[in-house]
């Protein structure tokens, strides 16, 4: 009789058996491209284990953390793939955190192993100072000294399959959220979660393994890695990765390297649209264009289907919660509803509810709440903040919207980012959009900022486009023209750029926190 451990094993529904399937598949095809380097999928499958076996070898247990602080590469990719074959917990830590907040994530999740880019050295020697750590290497350092994953994957130690017991309800990923409120939290995800996920991003998404994929946005936020680059790579696509979405190099990536499917954060687009590069590239092979991480604004969206006539626009919604995507506005959709999210994910069961969790009727303003396979299984060490999430047994997005007759959710606002003005509650998105009409405005980003009259005095922060000048009173009557007195704004301020998270995201608390009331 067999037992119990080998049963599993055939069986095994984890991340790294998914890539086993993967790598005796498409064994010769392009898996990942990052500079100069090449992996095919057999040559991927091998450094994976061969950097596990390293990881294990210099003491890691399975169970245990590892955390990973650096920028993309291919040695990141290998990082996380080897993590999740060796049973170890992968931490992922944003490269713009400084010692501090590196040293927080680090005591927070018990970490016992850290993987860093060597240019993080200052930092990573300040936050570990005291730190009694197992083991701490590099990722890709050209002088190396102890553990480093790409030296690993490409050296002479076992290639094999560590032995290691690894269940599909393990975990996988303490994904820490941004903290925009309080000291981040880390979202528990399962490996039978995240595979849940991808099977319905390819699926909602229409990835294809035979055709090229750009991912230049963050490894270490949810979007990139868990919606586009692990899909790819489990159904043998080419992916091409960049350290970051500078906008020359994506550009120029699109055009050479005959890229079909890019994903990235409204401000990127935005970023591509202005730059002077974007009429003479070629995006001809471009049939994919996914935006999310943040509300994309109608008259750029519209900008962009003009600009890149033919393409494919995606719009794809959610949080790190569910690993992160949890509804989708495919193509076909979007003449007739363009400021739509589009509808859950085949995985993905939502509701929007009033304060006593009582399901509104369509087109009335509630939390959105979520049921999914793919959910987080709780808060790392956070057992009331878990508990809060999961109120009334769905789990609660903390963002505003409504669903109209016929499924499809529209995002109001972030729950913290509603604006409260004279008693009235007003969504920053509101403003914004018709404060992008405006044929000056490239960017803008609509806060409260405290006011002894009104509470909370409507503030528009607006980035104008290259070569254009406006005043801001001729904004502000703009703003009245075309949307009711109490949302206009009360005052507007102009800068050179808005501040953004290394994810593209616009970090409006550093505007809150900033900016004179």
């Amino acid at each position: 009789m067999e037992t119990t451990t080998t049963t599993s094993r055939i069986q095994q529904n984890t991340i790294g058996a998914a890539l086993n399937r993967s790598a005796r598949k498409h064994v010769g095809k392009l898996a990942l491209a990052f500079n100069d380097r090449r992996w095919t999928y057999a040559e991927l499958n091998q450094a994976v284990n061969r950097a596990a076996n390293g990881l294990l070898t210099a003491g890691l247990k399975p169970g245990e953390r590892l955390a990973v602080y650096g920028k993309n590469s291919d040695a990141y990719v290998i990082a996380w793939l080897a993590a999740t074959r060796a049973g170890l917990v992968h931490v992922p830590v944003n490269y713009a955190l400084n010692a501090d907040e590196l040293r927080y994530i680090l005591e927070q999740s018990g970490a016992t192993g850290l993987l860093s880019d060597l240019s993080l050295a200052d930092n990573v020697d300040a936050a570990t100072a005291g730190m009694a750590l197992t083991m701490s290497g590099t990722l890709h350092a050209e002088s190396r000294k102890g553990f480093d994953v790409l030296a690993s994957a490409t050296g002479q130690g076992a290639a094999h399959e560590p032995e290691v017991a690894v269940e599909g309800a393990h975990l996988a990923q303490l994904l820490y959220t941004s903290g925009t409120t309080a000291a981040p939290k880390a979202a528990m995800m399962t490996h039978q979660a995240l595979l849940a996920e991808y099977m319905a991003c390819m699926v909602e998404l229409d990835i294809k393994g035979d055709e090229p994929m750009l991912a230049a946005l963050p490894l270490y936020h949810s979007a990139q890695m868990h919606v586009f680059l692990m899909p790819a790579l489990l159904l043998g696509a080419p992916v091409h990765l960049r350290e970051a979405p500078l906008p020359d190099d994506c550009l120029a990536q699109i055009s050479y390297q005959g890229i079909a499917s890019f994903f990235a954060p409204p401000t990127v687009w935005i970023s591509l649209l202005r730059h002077p590069d974007f009429e003479r590239s070629d995006l001809s092979q471009l049939k994919k264009a996914y935006y999310g991480a943040s509300i994309m604004p109608v008259p750029v969206l519209e900008e962009l289907r003009q600009r890149i006539p033919g393409v494919g626009l995606y719009n794809c919604y959610g949080q790190s919660e569910i690993a992160p995507l949890a509804t989708v506005l495919r193509p076909e959709e979007h003449d007739a509803r363009p400021a739509s999210a589009g509808r859950p994910i085949l995985t993905v069961e939502t509701r929007i509810v009033d304060a006593e969790m009582n399901e509104v009727p369509p087109g009335e303003h509630g939390e959105i709440v979520h049921r999914s396979p793919q959910l987080l299984t709780g808060y790392w060490n956070k057992p009331e903040m878990t508990e809060e999430a999961f109120l009334g047994g769905w789990f609660h997005s903390g963002d505003v919207g409504y669903i109209d007759e016929e499924g499809y959710l529209y995002i109001v606002d972030r729950i913290k980012d509603v604006i409260n003005t004279g008693g009235v509650v007003v969504a920053s998105r509101e403003v914004e959009e018709g404060l992008f009409q405006h044929p000056a405005v490239s960017e803008v980003a609509v806060i409260g900022l405290p006011d002894e009259k009104w509470i909370e005095a409507i503030t528009a922060v607006v980035v104008l486009k290259e070569g254009q000048v406006v005043s801001e009173e001729a904004l502000i009557a703009h703003a009245r023209e075309i949307m009711a007195p109490y949302k206009v704004p009360k005052r507007v301020l102009f800068v050179d750029a808005l501040p953004k998270s290394t994810a593209g995201k616009i970090l409006k608390r550093h505007l809150r926190k900033e900016l004179p009331a």
